[in-house]
């Protein structure tokens, strides 16, 4: 009988003990990962060597052998295990070469030619029956993008009057296909016949383009394609998500820094001059920043200044070091990483840091409004890009994992 009561009280202990190493939040990260991930094998044995997940977790390369339709295929997975022997987690590996790229820290300017028409708001028109708001009898809302009228593309003022003049319109209802936070609507708008010069107008102020100051977070060593921001371009007036038809890319001179208070997230004033100085093109604006291509190095990279990336697998609690040309040369700065997620799904709010740097805290308060896209240095290498103030501290930021803008 005792024997029995040991043996119940000995599985009772080792069932307890694995329940709460289940519930280690280390082990949590591990089975938010996604089905399938970026790697190399440098990064597996970093995982290893810094018992990123624990020292009773284990990761590594193994291959597996799956069949499609009838046919053998070979595939390379990442399999977690406990006490290096209990399999907890496997994953598809998409082994990657080790990347190079050059560091970015500098601020930019950042023009969008949007692919579409942005509503800035309405204008009534005076017609025979006195002013008219056309928005009135309309769901179509201030910072919505006009992609198409009737069917037909437009994204220039000149589209939208070619519509209104054209011999076949006859004051109809327009069918407006619409981009409104990243959701696609279908909507009407009737136009109005104008008394002073007798032509239809639709009531809106439109504008179709946007600008901004943002920072480079890299620059591919082969291609020259970059990244910048960790976070889309979106309208100033309207706080719209601008979707890029193209872009041009031109150095920018800070004038100045606004720093960060509680409540007042401060900001970068920059210049920048359109035009002839154009250093790259924009070829796409995203959830995770803007991308495109660098045609003029000079006052844009540093040569000397590169770094391989890091998997967001790397990445720990701990340590780390922002890069930053706001003091008007390359520096880096010390940050501690609060809390890394290890999320199935993207986001541009990967992990949490803090800003520890006294040089820093000094010149901004810490993260202002610009310093979106500032690479973040882990171990020697870039794992991830700053996106975000906390309004209410901002001595903390969310920054974005590399792997995100490199798969962008």
């Amino acid at each position: 009988m005792k024997k029995k009561i040991s043996l119940a009280v000995f599985l009772g202990v080792i069932g307890l003990s694995l329940l709460l190493l289940f519930l280690n939040s280390e082990l949590l990260n591990i089975y938010n990962l996604p089905q399938s991930l970026p790697i190399t094998y440098s990064d597996v044995e970093k995982i290893n060597e810094d018992n990123i997940f624990g020292s009773n977790i284990s990761a590594n390369i193994e291959e597996k052998t799956v069949n499609v339709g009838g046919e053998k295929f070979s595939i390379k997975t990442l399999v977690f295990r406990l006490f290096g022997l209990i399999p907890i987690k496997t994953v598809e590996a998409n082994l990657i070469d080790e990347q190079e790229v050059y560091l970015g820290g500098c601020p930019i300017g950042l023009s969008i030619d949007v692919d579409g028409l942005i509503v800035l708001g309405n204008n009534s028109v005076l017609t025979e029956n006195g002013a008219v708001d056309t928005l009135q009898n309309s769901k179509l809302k201030r910072g919505d993008i006009i992609l198409s009228i009737n069917d037909k593309k437009v994204s220039t003022i000149e589209d939208l009057e070619e519509i209104l003049n054209s011999d076949s319109f006859d004051g109809k209802e327009l069918k407006l296909c619409v981009l409104r936070n990243k959701e696609m609507l279908d909507l009407s708008l009737k136009p109005v016949l104008d008394k002073e010069d007798g032509e239809y107008k639709l009531g809106l102020w439109v504008k179709n383009d946007a600008a901004g100051v943002g920072t480079l977070t890299y620059v591919e060593a082969d291609t020259l394609d970059f990244g910048a921001l960790g976070h889309p371009i979106t309208d100033y007036e309207t706080g719209a998500f601008v979707p890029a038809k193209s872009g041009k890319v031109y150095p920018c001179n800070v004038v100045g820094l606004e720093k960060g208070e509680k409540g007042s997230p401060g900001e970068i004033k920059g210049v920048f001059m359109q035009g002839k100085s154009q250093k790259g093109t924009i070829e796409k604006n995203t959830e995770f920043g803007v991308f495109g291509n660098i045609t003029d190095k000079s006052k844009i990279i540093d040569l000397n200044k590169t770094a391989e990336v890091a998997s967001r697998l790397t990445m720990k609690p701990g340590k780390a070091t922002l890069i930053s040309s706001i003091s008007g040369v390359s520096e880096e700065y010390e940050i501690e990483i609060i809390k890394a997620n290890y999320q199935p799904s993207s986001s541009d709010k990967s992990f949490v840091f803090r800003v520890t740097d006294k040089r820093l805290l000094n010149l901004t308060g810490g993260i202002i409004q610009g310093m979106s896209g500032s690479p973040i240095m882990q171990n020697g290498k870039v794992v991830g890009a700053v996106t975000h103030v906390f309004v209410s501290d901002p001595t903390k930021g969310y920054g974005v994992y590399i792997d995100w803008m490199l798969a962008a």
